[in-house]
């Protein structure tokens, strides 16, 4: 059994890109379809940004989808072969760029922007350890203050199956894919409360939670934290969300 860290996570989705990006095309995600799709995209807009950074984009549907939407976004992603295919579709702005390179490069620079994000969004890209607890440390640095977290991930009332509820490394096996995988991905699990943990040690204020169902099983496909960031001594109130 390979390792299970950051680096192999990294090294099998590289190896993987050409599946998943099949797996993207032949709509083989079934609760993408029918739940988490439409959930990030209701839950980005109805907060109304006007600039948006979709960190782990992938193959880029979801910026594409936000510039579609008349919301100027860009896409990045640590691997090359899912962003070549993200720039091949079109429609979307998205550059190569690892979480570490985002810890050590002004990625407003890199990118050509002169302002901040309003902002920034992981969907179902925070799979890492060091690498994710390190990143969303680092994200106030990329947001407007009051700028906005969206994070959609696995539910953890869903993934942990027989195992412990416990933190710790796990694999995708990709069972179920019609696309030929070449290697299971290892994924680090996080309990709800270290999720929160996470959120409120990186000096982001929880807005709200949402648990998107799975209409065939009627349980949580994911869940969508949102959370603001504000500079000290620069609070302006948000509304309450209807």
């Amino acid at each position: 059994m390979q390792n299970l860290n950051d680096e192999s996570l990294i090294r099998s989705w590289n190896q993987n890109a050409p599946a998943w990006i099949t797996a993207i095309e032949n709509e083989e995600i079934e609760s993408r379809k029918t739940a988490t799709n439409q959930a990030i995209i209701d839950a980005i807009m109805s907060y109304s940004p006007k600039f948006v950074l979709d960190i782990g984009c992938g193959e880029g549907w979801l910026t594409r989808e936000l510039t579609r939407l008349e919301i100027e976004a860009i896409g990045i992603d640590a691997v090359p072969r899912l962003i070549a295919s993200a720039k091949a579709q079109g429609n979307g702005k998205f550059l190569v760029c690892s979480y570490e390179d985002i810890l050590i490069k002004d990625i407003l620079v890199t990118t050509n922007q002169d302002r901040n994000f309003d902002a920034v969004v992981c969907n179902f890209s925070l799979l890492g350890e060091a690498s994710v607890d390190n990143l969303v440390h680092s994200i106030p640095k990329l947001l407007k203050n009051n700028g906005l977290l969206f994070i959609q991930t696995l539910h953890t009332a869903t993934t942990c199956h027989e195992q412990p509820y416990v933190d710790g490394w796990r694999q995708e096996s990709w069972n179920g894919f019609n696309s030929q995988f070449v290697e299971a991905s290892p994924w680090y699990f996080r309990k709800l409360e270290t999720w929160i943990q996470l959120l409120i040690s990186s000096n982001f204020s929880i807005l709200e939670c949402r648990e998107p169902i799975y209409r065939q099983s009627q349980k949580p496909a994911s869940i969508i934290f949102v959370a603001r960031h504000s500079r000290k001594g620069h609070e302006i109130p948000v509304p309450p969300y209807p």
